[in-house]
């Protein structure tokens, strides 16, 4: 693969797009880590959506025409797990594109929207959104420290949606996004976790208690000797 030049142009998955592109090669470089015989060919591209610059991996055992790569770096940014419903992610998913687009102001009324679809989800609709949080709280869904993070994120995207005059910053606009990936996360994910593993652990402490019950009652009997006489 050493012997011939890469091609100018390669499909890869760009983190940033989150979809595949096309990526143009500005350069490269031909590398054999610890022998000889063992070789990787790292590029320089950009991708041809967002001009995102890349760095793509060929392997030694490549095949020289194959027209896609692995991109490397940027790393992709961690994916929602599959529990968290489909609509939620959606939602999570375009306040995320905001932030990289650098609309802060977007991004924070993104996650405001996020955290009414988690109401909804849940078939909680009181108005204004504050009370719905209460409410989350009063049947157990979401605890004091959640409900704060909750409630905070509202007041952000409320600055976000009015006029104010003051602009939401990057650092509020990224911990606003972080909080409401931990939110779902406890949510969608964590809580169901516990309550599988209580529920395993739940079966496992009747099957103990029916064996001890089972063997309790075995000592109890008398012998058959005994018995006749």
């Amino acid at each position: 693969m050493s012997d011939e030049p890469p091609r100018k142009e390669y499909v890869t998955e760009c983190p940033i797009c989150q979809q595949k592109v096309t990526a143009t090669v500005e350069a490269y470089n031909e590398f054999s880590p610890d022998n000889e015989f063992e070789f990787r060919r790292y590029l320089i591209a950009a991708c041809r959506l967002c001009y995102q610059p890349l760095l793509l991996e060929q392997a030694q055992e490549s095949d020289q025409f194959e027209r896609e790569l692995a991109c490397v770096w940027p790393t992709p940014p961690r994916a929602l797990a599959e529990s968290v419903p489909e609509v939620l992610r959606r939602e999570h998913f375009e306040a995320r594109m905001c932030f990289k687009s650098k609309a802060y102001t977007a991004t924070v009324v993104m996650v405001r929207r996020t955290l009414e679809g988690v109401c909804a989800q849940h078939g909680i609709n009181k108005k204004p959104l504050y009370k719905a949080f209460e409410e989350m709280k009063t049947v157990g869904l979401i605890e004091g420290r959640l409900l704060e993070w909750a409630q905070e994120l509202r007041v952000l995207g409320n600055e976000g949606a009015h006029f104010t005059g003051k602009p939401v910053t990057r650092q509020d606009a990224s911990d606003a996004v972080a909080l409401a990936e931990a939110l779902l996360d406890y949510l969608y994910v964590f809580n169901e976790q516990f309550l599988r593993f209580k529920e395993r652990r739940k079966k496992v402490a009747e099957m103990a208690e029916k064996v001890a019950q089972g063997a309790a009652s075995e000592k109890s009997k008398p012998e058959s000797g005994a018995s006749q006489k």
